[in-house]
């Protein structure tokens, strides 16, 4: 049977969209994205969009909270869980390079309403990520203003300060961010790879630096006991865990790193966003895996250094939970490294808007030329060849919601959003590698399907680690995606219109 014969259903929920016809829609020209990214550019775009706030802050709070010096092997196992899904990007990503991530694998295996809820998913990790990090850009900008005696006005500082009403330096970081993203992805390429030799060189030098002041006393005991805390409750314990496994919170101790490695996932979040550039990738069958899986080995190496250092130099229980590494230098005598620690993480933060509103307006893009919505946002730029219509709408919705918004604990959202992308995704290679034996595939994942059984498991534990709130929380998006969809998506469908015999 030839690869254009190959089954498909065109009716129903789950009708799915073979490999081959998503290849044969980004040919078509109005539709078409540039191809200009290596394997160099990929790697660039993870370690930017991974290293971000989670190691400049979540090292010390799950260290003085969760693990204490064991917040290396929290790092270590997030890392694992990781790994375990990059290795079930990759396939597809190698398989199918077409715009959309999670998203466009879902469609090609699992069907239709998964791959919809798997895009209404990412469209709100990638856009609540986009504004939360770019709130916490200007945070760190305006206290480098303040250093050199630059004030703004209290009005313009943001919700989150006192008598702040409009975040102006987020608001702007996302504009600019948009405009860089219209005019194409070689020169976004360009400003990450330098921001990423800039960030990448503040890690270095908290990492050398640190190895001067660790103190060995520290480390002990690496592993501090478990204590069930005050009020019986943790900040991080999840009644799903309690319910499901009869577990008893604790901080510290074996399940206070397990803990800890749910909080850290957040660190990580944006290796899969590698996988929303497949189709501007030149050879995307070589270089996706390399880049998805370079850019995670890369930042889980560096992250466990700089929570080996830190723990080191300062004993966790004193570590700051706002600005552990900063504060840790200056506990040592040398305040100087917190100053190039704070410009490193304003720095290193344009990166990871970037990345993230560059990921959010492919998967919107995908979803719309498949006509999950509406079609006009599907339209390249004649010139740039980027999907300048989504990227200008999501960009400008950003900005406000970043300026006039004060984002806390929403930002879990993020977490779990991603850890169900990896859910499906993990799904996704078992189902093709049965539907679909007969695919070229350039890069395979080992072990299927254990491997991608056991990525399932992982990521839903961490789930269950996540707070009750998160979940309800995520269940009400999840909710208005399936009405939009019954309501929009189902009845503009492509695949449907073209399965009824519809010219579209």
């Amino acid at each position: 049977m030839s690869t254009d014969q190959q089954p498909r259903a065109n009716s129903g929920v789950f009708r799915t969209k073979t490999v081959e016809q998503s290849i044969r829609d980004t040919e078509e020209p109005e539709h078409a994205l540039r191809k200009s990214l290596s394997a160099w550019d990929l790697t660039v775009f993870g370690v930017g969009v991974i290293i971000g706030t989670g190691i400049f802050v979540l090292t010390g709070k799950v260290a003085k909270e969760n693990a204490g010096p064991a917040t290396a092997l929290a790092f270590v196992a997030a890392g694992i869980v990781c790994a375990l899904a990059a290795l079930c990007y990759a396939e597809f990503a190698s398989t199918v390079p077409v715009a959309g991530s999670a998203y466009t694998f879902a469609y090609a295996s699992i069907g239709e309403l998964p791959a919809w809820i798997i895009g209404w998913d990412l469209v709100l990790e990638f856009a609540l990520g986009t504004a939360v990090v770019a709130v916490g850009w200007s945070g760190y900008v305006r206290s480098l203003l303040d250093n050199i005696g630059w004030h703004l006005p209290a009005s313009l500082e943001g919700p989150d300060v006192p008598g702040g009403t409009f975040d102006l330096l987020a608001f702007l970081l996302v504009l600019v961010i948009t405009v860089v993203l219209v005019l194409g992805m070689k020169l976004s390429a360009r400003i990450t790879a330098l921001v990423v030799a800039i960030k990448v060189t503040v890690v270095m030098i908290v990492i050398v630096a640190g190895l001067f002041f660790i103190v060995g006393d520290n480390y002990k005991p690496f592993v501090p006991p478990a204590v069930t805390p005050e009020g019986g409750g943790s900040n991080w314990d999840s009644p799903l865990v309690q319910l499901l496994f009869g577990y008893e919170p604790t901080n510290f101790g074996v399940m206070g790193i397990f803990t800890a490695a749910s909080v850290v996932f957040f660190a990580f979040i944006g290796f899969d966003v590698v996988a929303t550039a497949a189709e501007e990738t030149k050879l995307p069958q070589r270089d996706m895996p390399r880049g998805i899986l370079g850019s995670l080995l890369i930042c889980t190496v560096l992250y466990v250094a700089v929570s080996l250092v830190v723990t080191g130099m300062q004993n966790y229980k004193e570590l700051s939970v706002s600005a552990p590494l900063a504060d840790a230098f200056k506990a040592a005598g040398h305040p100087f490294y917190a100053g190039v620690i704070s410009f490193g993480a304003a720095v290193g933060l344009t990166t990871v808007c970037l990345i993230l509103l560059l990921g959010q307006t492919r998967v919107f893009f995908a979803m719309s030329r498949d006509g999950l919505l509406p079609r006009f946002f599907s339209v390249t730029h004649p010139r740039f060849r980027t999907p300048y219509r989504p990227t200008i709408l999501l960009g400008v919705i950003i900005a406000i919601v970043a300026g006039f918004t004060s984002i806390n604990e929403l930002a879990t959202l993020v977490n779990i959003g991603t850890l169900f992308a990896f859910v499906m995704v993990a799904a996704g290679v078992i189902m093709l590698r049965r539907t679909r034996p007969d695919l070229p595939r350039a890069f395979r994942t080992p072990w299927v399907p254990a491997l991608p059984i056991i990525s399932i498991a992982a990521s839903f534990w961490l789930m269950l680690n996540l707070p009750g709130e998160t979940w309800f929380r995520f269940a009400v998006w999840m909710a208005i995606g399936i009405v939009v969809y019954f309501l929009y998506g189902r009845s503009h469908s492509r695949l449907g219109q073209e399965g009824r015999g519809a010219r579209y």
